[in-house]
């Protein structure tokens, strides 16, 4: 008897088993790159190409309300994904209404771009973003690195926009009680 245990033991174990649960955050990100892909793309070395950049980094240099109204639509492709860390957004409507929403709750946002890569298609600006936010650290400036990664569509308009960011250091350390576990948390690690 004891020795039928042994042999079934393992069996019953290993039905017990659960397959590992992975949430993966990033599927929305795989799944707009996937749907979102430069067929025609931009010549590399073009004026078509450099057009498009220059747009990008002049959108972002310093975001006004005025400036967002006015260029968004310029900037970004009708079906664009926009996945900033902080929100995922799809339709260049629905990213120009969440930049107007940015800047009013900012006293200023602008950008410095250190440099621009390209491989396949694929976009690469190095950033350092100044914002000073009307709540969190009133007059205030918080800086932040990041890089986006951007896929243009045949007409130069941002198709794809991916932030790869410490959002934690640029918006969630600010707030007040969230700051104090999220710095608390860091101290540990």
């Amino acid at each position: 008897m004891r020795f039928g245990l042994l042999l079934l033991l393992p069996l019953l174990l290993a039905a017990c088993r659960t397959t590992p649960v992975v949430l993966d955050t990033a599927q929305p990100f795989h799944d707009a790159l996937a749907t979102r892909t430069n067929v025609l793309g931009l010549t590399k070395g073009s004026e078509a190409e450099r057009m498009a950049i220059e747009r990008m980094k002049k959108f972002f240099s310093a975001m006004t309300e005025e400036s967002v109204r006015e260029q968004t639509r310029q900037v970004y492709a009708p079906e664009a994904y926009l996945n900033d860390t902080l929100k995922s957004l799809s339709g260049a409507a629905a990213i120009e209404d969440y930049f107007i929403a940015t800047v009013r709750n900012a006293e200023s946002v602008t950008a410095r771009f250190e440099d621009v890569a390209e491989s396949g298609g694929n976009y690469y600006f190095r950033w350092v973003m100044d914002t000073r936010l009307k709540k969190l650290r009133p007059g205030q400036t918080i800086r932040t690195i990041g890089v986006t990664l951007v896929r243009f569509d045949a007409q130069g308009r941002i198709l794809l926009h991916q932030d790869f960011w410490d959002s934690t250091a640029g918006v969630f350390e600010h707030v007040p009680g969230v700051g104090t576990a999220i710095r608390g948390i860091k101290a540990k690690f």
